[in-house]
């Protein structure tokens, strides 16, 4: 593998090592400091209410910037300065506080990321992103079980240990090719071009609906993993297997792309989602929890590759950075509050055995509008290529 293509790899390893320090084991912080469900629920919640003014506002830069490698070293490091403020104070309003400064910068470190790379490939005459991206899934699972171990007896060692990957790459973006802001030299067009594109939107809306149900599994599943009977090792397994779910479809997602069509995919994902989100509110020993994990590598993974290389194929040039970051928008912002806020506050009315179930039957229904939505859109393309002809 050439050297600058290497530095990506690193960078997707170390990235999405920050990913399962964080994102698996925070709510378990939560509740070790005190808080209920609901308040976990609204910590984890309205963060993602700040990633909603934040993405438009880091795309807009990246697209404008000189260059897109700046804005990804300054939204690293600011994530790596501000996750070490959360352990000076445990008081509820304080977190919240952090935890939107935190959010600020984080949530986009993935979209930018995904533009600088797919840009940079691009620039090459092209590379499979997804073996690229694989990285991400190694790093995830070799973390969950690191820090999952470690989680056990110090779980408070997640602050450190997040600033620390962090530094590893803001050290690694240094050494990737100059990306620069195609609208720096007064090309602008605004990001409203995108809604025109009706194929796009709705692919986005069928994401947006799933990864509300993923919302609330990244909120909810570690403390009901928990409630099953599960340890935190335990718990870094079941993120292990996930993880390594992943590889089929990164190792096979250029033949996929080729052979299946993009509604087709989406759909799929569905499916995945509405069978694993049935089985969890059906399980009540923990260990079976573990092969079920397995269906997560054909839904996160898919939604999320399959949506970043069709932004980077559907998006002009221009538009690219604000392209993936409006996707992080819904997807990182509005459908996590969602899962999140709503979550937290059904799990208390009705548990998270229940809320698990009513997101199967989400993404069912989501499944069922949108084959019926991608059937009509695809007559509706067939007749206007007969009257064309």
């Amino acid at each position: 593998m050439p050297v600058n293509l290497a530095y990506f790899l690193f960078f997707y390893v170390f990235i999405y090592m920050s990913n399962a320090v964080y994102g698996t084991f925070i709510p378990l912080y939560f509740q070790h400091v005190g808080f209920t469900p609901s308040q976990i629920g609204t910590l984890l919640g309205l963060g993602p209410l700040i990633a909603i003014l934040a993405q438009p506002v880091w795309g807009t830069l990246g697209d404008r910037a000189k260059t897109k490698n700046s804005i990804l070293l300054l939204l690293i490091a600011g994530s790596g300065v501000s996750v070490l403020l959360y352990p000076l104070s445990d008081q509820f309003l304080y977190l919240l506080a952090i935890i939107c400064i935190f959010t600020f910068f984080q949530t986009s470190i993935f979209a930018i990321s995904d533009a600088v790379t797919l840009e940079a490939l691009d620039k090459r005459g092209g590379g499979n992103y997804s073996l690229i991206r694989m990285g991400g899934t190694i790093g995830f699972a070799i973390m969950s079980i690191i820090f999952g171990l470690l989680a056990q007896k110090r779980i408070d060692l997640l602050f450190g240990v997040y600033a620390i990957i962090l530094a590893v790459c803001f050290m690694l973006v240094l050494r990737f090719p100059i990306i620069e802001g195609h609208q720096s030299k007064n090309r602008k067009i605004h990001i409203w071009v995108l809604f025109k594109n009706r194929k796009l939107m709705l692919y986005l809306a069928a994401n947006f609906v799933l990864q509300i149900t993923l919302g609330f599994y990244y909120a909810f599943f570690p403390l009901y993993f928990k409630e099953l009977g599960g340890d935190s090792s335990w718990l870094g397994w079941s993120m292990l297997i996930s993880s390594l779910s992943e590889v089929p479809f990164l190792l096979l997602s250029n033949r996929i792309f080729k052979r299946i069509k993009i509604p087709h995919i989406l759909l799929g994902a569905g499916a995945a989602a509405a069978l694993r989100w049935y089985l969890f509110s059906a399980i009540h020993d923990p260990l079976w929890v573990l092969p079920v994990q397995a269906l997560h590598g054909l839904i996160f993974i898919v939604l999320s590759v399959t949506m970043a290389t069709v932004i980077n194929r559907e998006v002009p040039a221009e538009l690219k950075a604000s392209g993936q970051t409006f996707n992080g928008l819904l997807s990182l912002g509005i459908a996590r509050i969602i899962g999140s806020l709503v979550g937290g506050i059904a799990s208390e009315a009705f548990g998270m055995r229940s809320v698990f179930l009513y997101n199967s039957i989400v993404a069912l229904v989501c499944i069922l509008v949108f084959s019926v939505i991608f059937w009509l859109q695809g007559r509706s393309s067939k007749a206007n290529l007969n009257l064309s002809q």
